[in-house]
C-alpha cells in the first residue's frame, strides 16, 4: 500500500567511478525513504560518500543505478525536459557560498537569475522580478539595502543567504543542504539553522542534511543515517540514535563528541587498523579492519541492513533483532 506521505525513496542506489586501478564505490547500494516535511541527517567522515549521494538524489551525478522515486516519480529515468521541469521542486544548497554563486553578479542578478531562466513569473516585467527578489531577501534575513552588492563585499553568513535565496526562488518542495554551515563561524551556524527550521515550518520543505557535525544534526534532524565508505551502516530516528547507538562505527562517532571533563574523556574509542579501500572493496564488512569487536563473518560477507528494533536498522553481522554479541578485540 503507497504511502502518501513519503515524498523520496530511494532503491539500491550506486554510484562508481572508473580509476586506472578499478571502479571506486563511492555509493553502493544505499536505500533510505524520507517523510514529507522531516529531515534526515546523513553523517560519516570525509569521504564516505554523503555529498555524492546527495548529488546522485538530485541527479547533479548521474547514479551507475538503482531508483531514486520522488513524489512516485523515478527520477533516474526521465529524459532532459522533464527533469528540468521536476528540479524546480527539488533544489541544494551548496557548502561553500563564495563557490558557489558567481563573484561577477549583484545580490539582485544572483537572486533574479533562476526566476528568469525558468520562466517563473509569466510575462514578468523587470519590476515584477525585482519585487520578487525583494520578497525572498527579506524571507532570508538580508536588508534590501545590499540588492546592488557583490558576494565579496558581504560576510559568509549573508552570501549563504543568497543561496538559500536562490533555493527558495523555484518555489521547492525538497532540499538538499551539504554541509550548509561547516564554512561559517559558530554564532552565524545557529542563525543559519534556525532559519532552515523556520523556513521549513512555514513553507513544509523536506531536507536531507549533510554534515559533519553530530551536535547539529541531533539538533537538527529528525532521523539520522550513518555511512561508511559508501553503504549505510546504521540508521534511526535522531533521539534513539544518540540513546541506543549499536553500531561500532557509530560508537566511535559519538565518543569523539567533545564533553568538557575535568580528567578528559575516558569514554572515547579510538580506532585502529588501515582504512578498506573504497576501489572493488571485498565481500565483507568494510569497517572490520578498524573495528573493536569481532564476530563470525565479518570477513565473510558484506552485512545486511536490518531492522533490529522499530525503526532502527544497523548494517553489522554482530547485531540481530534482540541479539547484540559484540564482543571486545584485543589489540596487540
Amino acid at each position: 500500500m503507497e504511502n502518501k506521505d513519503l515524498i523520496l525513496e530511494v532503491k539500491d542506489l550506486k554510484k562508481y567511478f572508473k580509476s586506472p586501478r578499478g571502479n571506486v564505490h563511492a555509493v553502493d547500494g544505499v536505500n533510505f525513504t524520507i517523510e514529507r516535511g522531516k529531515t534526515l541527517g546523513v553523517v560519516g567522515e570525509s569521504g564516505c560518500g554523503k555529498s555524492t549521494l546527495g548529488r546522485c538524489v538530485l541527479r547533479l551525478i548521474e547514479p551507475t543505478s538503482g531508483e531514486v522515486i520522488f513524489e512516485g516519480k523515478d527520477i533516474v529515468n526521465l529524459n532532459r525536459r522533464e527533469l528540468k521541469e521536476m528540479r524546480k521542486d527539488m533544489q541544494i544548497i551548496f557548502q561553500d557560498p563564495y563557490s558557489s554563486i558567481n563573484p561577477r553578479k549583484t545580490i539582485q542578478e544572483l537572486i533574479a537569475e533562476p526566476i528568469k531562466f525558468n520562466k517563473l513569473i509569466p510575462n514578468a516585467t523587470e519590476t515584477d522580478i525585482e519585487n520578487r527578489v525583494l520578497e525572498l531577501m527579506e524571507i532570508v534575513g538580508i536588508d534590501e539595502r545590499l540588492i546592488n552588492s557583490y558576494p565579496h563585499e558581504l560576510d559568509g553568513g549573508r552570501r549563504q543567504r543568497i543561496g538559500i535565496a536562490r533555493a527558495l526562488a523555484m518555489k521547492p518542495k525538497f532540499i538538499v543542504c551539504d554541509e550548509p554551515v561547516s564554512a561559517l563561524d559558530v554564532s552565524i551556524q545557529a542563525q543559519i539553522l534556525n532559519l532552515l527550521r523556520k523556513l521549513q515550518r512555514e513553507m513544509g520543505l523536506t531536507y536531507i542534511f549533510i554534515t559533519h557535525d553530530l551536535s547539529v544534526v541531533n539538533y537538527f534532524a529528525d532521523d539520522i543515517m550513518v555511512m561508511y565508505l559508501g553503504q549505510v551502516v546504521e540508521k534511526a530516528p535522531s533521539a534513539e540514535l544518540f540513546a541506543n547507538p549499536m553500531h561500532p562505527y557509530t560508537k566511535a562517532l559519538l565518543s569523539a563528541i567533545l564533553v568538557p571533563k575535568v580528567n578528559g574523556n575516558p569514554d572515547h574509542i579510538k580506532l585502529r587498523g588501515e582504512v578498506t579501500s573504497p576501489i572493488d572493496p571485498p565481500d565483507e564488512c568494510r569497517f572490520a579492519k578498524r573495528c573493536n569487536y569481532i564476530c563470525d563473518g565479518c570477513r565473510a560477507s558484506t552485512p545486511p541492513l536490518v531492522e533490529v528494533s522499530p525503526g532502527h536498522w544497523v548494517a553489522c553481522h554482530c547485531i540481530k533483532p534482540g541479539v547484540n554479541t559484540l564482543k571486545e578485540t584485543v589489540f596487540e
